[in-house]
């Protein structure tokens, strides 16, 4: 049946379920499931389908030093691996678009990450410090920080949290 929501109560229940994961087990996360997480950002919409996100992903000390560089460094300490999604201004034909479509990229990371049970926290307090990030891990400056994204296997669950009614966001 056109425009039914039939067999899509599993997305709209993955959406609803997902949380901000703070704390993790020390389990590790192979390189091949962050490839995937890498390639669930890949099929986020883009203007023109330029692309426009560079990720880089920061373990062991290099993911510990950037836990330096905000006050959430905890969250960064305790996850397996810290991902960083950066806009390529080399890419980008219109920055308002690239900067909405690497936030698709990043809600991608998000809900597929939740889906396969893993943790993630998107951390965005750390932007204040892109310029030495960058100058630190040694990133061109063509390419600015706009997420670090704390990923592993969750410690324990978030508690779900209240949501404004749909007549509190529709106009």
């Amino acid at each position: 049946m056109k425009g039914s929501s039939q067999g899509q109560g599993d997305i709209l229940s993955l959406i609803k379920s997902r949380r901000s994961v703070r704390c993790f087990k020390s389990e590790k996360i192979s390189p091949a499931i962050i490839d995937k997480i890498i390639e669930s950002a890949s099929w986020a919409p883009s203007g023109l389908n330029n692309q426009p996100w560079k990720f880089k992903v920061l373990r062991n000390k290099e993911k510990d030093s950037l836990s330096g560089y905000t006050k959430y460094g905890k969250i960064i300490k305790e996850a397996d691996c810290a991902l960083c999604v950066f806009l390529d201004k080399k890419v980008s034909y219109n920055y308002e678009k690239d900067l909405l479509a690497v936030g698709a990229a990043i809600q991608n990371i998000l809900l597929y990450v939740h889906s396969i049970k893993l943790g993630a926290c998107w951390l965005g307090e750390i932007l204040n410090q892109r310029q030495e990030i960058n100058i630190r891990f040694n990133i061109p400056e063509t390419f600015q920080l706009e997420a670090v994204i704390a990923l592993g296997f969750p410690a324990k669950t978030s508690p779900v949290t209240k949501r404004k009614s749909i007549k509190e966001i529709k106009l």
